[in-house]
């Protein structure tokens, strides 16, 4: 049996509330906080519009496996004060040290036995945490980035270019638009602004503090400070993050490091049998409960990093 229940508490000022599982048991328990990517996502990691729904599910297995957890809104999204569009990744990174501070004093967990999970941004996030020796056991790190921001969004937008159809793609060819020339572009007028947000092409509305902030971070050397065991999982159809950061990180991470390029897992965590994988497709992969093998990579090294068997 698990017990859930809503939690909050205080990052900076602002009331942030988010959900609590515990496993019914006598000892104190492992837990995990569960920190969601980017975007107006919830605690679950969804958006009224795209529902990823990766932390719940990680939390309703770990509660399977007898772990804990805490998974949140962030703020200015679902029940979390604060506004989602002046939030900065710094901003981020202090409320996740807060929610890690409330994990560990929670009744019924064990302080010791608290680890750090993240998915996209909430792995950048998790490791900075680390590397900042915040006070956890180990780290995981779901499709995580092991390069400077900027470096990693070109990429992205190099093999996004593939899995393109229709007009989008046609229009590319057509006008034989220079993709990483455009990025580039686009980069170097966020990184001219100095509001929090603004409107591209007066349009689109950007978080642009978030941006620049991920623009410029290099999580190299916070990776290189991590003391805590680390596994790290990408998909092998990952077309937001490479899989290849797992080596770059293997070459930084001095403590016990485990990493796994899961075949045909997106960045979505979901599986994808398309020979050319692309974002075209997430709205059906979202469909689609998380790939099984991702969860139980994560529960199988909990279990080995965690010192009393698990019920």
């Amino acid at each position: 049996m698990t017990t859930q229940k809503d939690v909050t508490f205080v990052s900076k000022g602002l009331t942030l509330e988010g959900t609590l599982s515990l496993p019914d048991s006598p000892e104190p328990c492992p837990a995990v906080l569960l920190i969601v990517g980017s975007g107006l996502v919830d605690r679950d990691e969804n958006h009224k519009k795209f529902p990823i729904d990766v932390m719940r599910q990680v939390a309703a297995h770990l509660a399977e496996n007898g772990i804990g957890s805490l998974r949140y809104d962030k703020r200015g999204v679902g029940a979390s004060e604060g506004d989602f569009w002046t939030a900065g990744l710094s901003d981020n990174v202090d409320d996740a040290a807060a929610a890690l501070a409330c994990l560990r004093s929670r009744p019924g967990v064990d302080p010791e036995r608290v680890y750090v999970l993240g998915h996209s941004e909430g792995a950048t996030i998790a490791i900075r945490l680390a590397g900042a020796h915040e006070p956890t056991a180990g780290v995981v790190l779901l499709a995580g980035v092991g390069r400077q921001g900027e470096e990693a969004l070109l990429w992205q937008g190099e093999q996004v270019v593939p899995g393109m159809t229709g007009f989008n793609r046609w229009l590319i060819g057509a006008l034989r638009v220079d993709v990483r020339k455009s990025q580039l572009k686009a980069f170097a007028k966020i990184k001219k602004t100095t509001k929090d947000s603004y409107r591209a092409q007066l349009i689109k509305r950007l978080n642009a503090k978030w941006m620049r902030e991920f623009l410029a971070y290099d999580p190299t050397q916070d990776l290189g400070r991590i003391e805590v065991p680390v596994l790290a999982i990408t998909g092998s159809k990952d077309i937001q993050v490479s899989p290849d950061d797992l080596d770059v990180m293997a070459g930084l991470v001095h403590s016990e490091f485990e990493p796994h390029v899961v075949p045909d897992v997106t960045h979505l965590l979901r599986a994808d049998d398309d020979a050319v994988p692309s974002i075209n497709t997430y709205k059906l992969q979202v469909k689609e409960p998380m790939d099984s093998r991702v969860l139980e990579l994560v529960t199988d090294w909990l279990r080995g990093q965690t010192a009393e068997a698990l019920v």
